[in-house]
């Protein structure tokens, strides 16, 4: 087969990818559950300054801090270590 034959319109656009820090990620999840920084410092026993650090990409998130601020968030420490996530460019509806 040779690339001449081929019709792109056959093929589905490559999905976008949103690069987000570790930083980020905590934080978006953080005000998903509608959480202030010092409420949930006071749930995990995590200063609001380290958190502030994290979310703010200056300090790194130890396998420690995203086990205690997952169970918090109610996610997996996957979900706050993750550095990126595509872009859903369909609609729920």
């Amino acid at each position: 087969m040779t690339t001449e034959n081929i019709d792109m319109t056959d093929f589905l656009p490559e999905k976008k990818y949103i690069d987000i820090s570790v930083g980020e990620s905590v934080r978006i999840v953080r005000e998903m559950n509608e959480l202030s920084r010092p409420r949930l410092a006071a749930i995990t026993g995590i200063s609001e300054a380290t958190l502030r650090a994290i979310e703010n990409d200056q300090l790194e998130l130890t396998i420690e801090q995203a086990t205690v601020l997952a169970n918090a968030l109610q996610v997996t420490p996957a979900i706050l270590m993750t550095t990126g996530v595509r872009e859903n460019t369909k609609s729920a509806a």
